[in-house]
């Protein structure tokens, strides 16, 4: 197994942010919009996650949606990478950490967050785990020691670093601490043989991780920053000013979709993912589904909250990766379209039938 070698850790951070840097300019190399449907319905393009059914995918079973279709173009590999499709317009729209977008916004990307996409509460949650034999007992510990994390310059990093920060460590020392780039699906057999000290475990891999024993969290998002959004769906701008309809059935079907997975008990939630993993036919497995827990969002119908947003501006101010004032929050984002924006469930035009009050 060969992993991301620590010295190249900058060296990837770099190419990302030049990557980054370049989104406006990629924007018009991609495909044109995917159109209309022959029942004049627009076409959302949008990359998926085997194995998972995702609250927009939900939305569509459900019969939330109105005015779109959903056209799946593949799966993602990575948050950051999910947002690139979006910006380059190879898809409608992405879903990433929300520091993830900050940075793109930052490197030029015309795009808004328009929704909440993922988030942590106390059953779903990221944890940072060392075998129990470990002798890591503290941030200062990690010193010279690897951490795997799925991707660099995305949410395992930052809450890595954030915590090294809130535990008292320099940035100096916090350099010292090597993130390496490990597969979820190989982080338990990584941290199991010593490869690194640390591994980045959550839902399904961090279930069945603890069923076997041996390990413990040593920090994780919800023991930082407790129950909060980590995530959101971003459309470029373009897109959102030329098709405000559509977003806005997006946003609002998606919401509802969400709000569902809240409040919904757990067996029908998982007879409904597994009936729409098994009618979508991508020859997917199934078994993963047991260890969903939650929507992981504590916010009604996924709304979004300015400081979700704002703390990782601060972040990457304090970092010097923006200019103190370069970019503000509410630029960033729009509730607008949200049937939740005012913490009870609001339908656009006219009854529906649902009205779910926000608790």
């Amino acid at each position: 197994m060969r992993f991301t070698a620590p010295r190249r850790r900058h060296r990837a951070i770099a190419a990302t942010l030049a990557l980054l840097t370049s989104v406006s300019v990629l924007t018009a190399c991609g495909r044109s919009d995917a159109g209309t449907t022959a029942d004049g319905k627009t076409v959302l393009r949008y990359q998926g996650s085997t194995g998972q059914v995702t609250p927009y995918e939900l939305a569509a079973d459900l019969g939330y949606f109105t005015k779109i279709s959903l056209r799946w173009e593949g799966d993602t590999t990575s948050g950051p990478a999910n947002i690139q499709a979006a910006a380059t317009n190879q898809v409608e729209f992405g879903s990433a950490f929300n520091g993830a977008v900050v940075k793109l916004i930052a490197g030029g990307a015309k795009v808004t967050s328009v929704l909440s996409s993922y988030g942590s509460d106390d059953k779903t949650f990221t944890g940072y785990y060392v075998r129990d034999d470990s002798p890591i007992k503290t941030a200062r510990d990690l010193i010279g020691k690897k951490v795997a994390v799925n991707t660099l310059g995305a949410h395992h990093e930052f809450i890595t670093r954030e915590w090294l920060h809130k535990e008292g460590l320099t940035e100096d020392e916090i350099k010292q601490v090597q993130l390496l780039v490990v597969p979820p699906a190989n982080t338990e057999d990584a941290l199991r043989k010593g490869q690194v000290e640390v591994g980045t475990l959550g839902q399904v891999f961090r279930d069945s991780a603890l069923e076997r024993g041996g390990i413990h969290p040593l920090y994780t998002d919800t023991a930082i920053f407790g129950q909060a959004s980590y995530g959101t769906y971003v459309f470029r701008n373009e897109f959102l000013a030329k098709n405000a309809d559509a977003v806005q059935d997006f946003v609002q079907g998606t919401a509802r979709a969400t709000r569902w997975l809240q409040v919904t008990p757990r067996e029908e939630v998982l007879a409904r993912f597994s009936s729409i993993i098994a009618e979508r036919g991508r020859n997917e497995n199934t078994d993963l589904l047991k260890y969903w827990k939650s929507s992981g969002l504590p916010t009604p119908g996924a709304v979004v909250q300015e400081k979700e947003i704002q703390i990782w501006i601060d972040w990457l101010v304090r970092n010097g990766e923006l200019k103190k004032d370069q970019l503000k929050s509410t630029d960033l984002f729009t509730n607008k379209l949200n049937p939740y924006a005012n913490g009870t469930y609001q339908p656009a035009s006219g009854p529906t039938g649902e009205v779910v009050a926000a608790k």
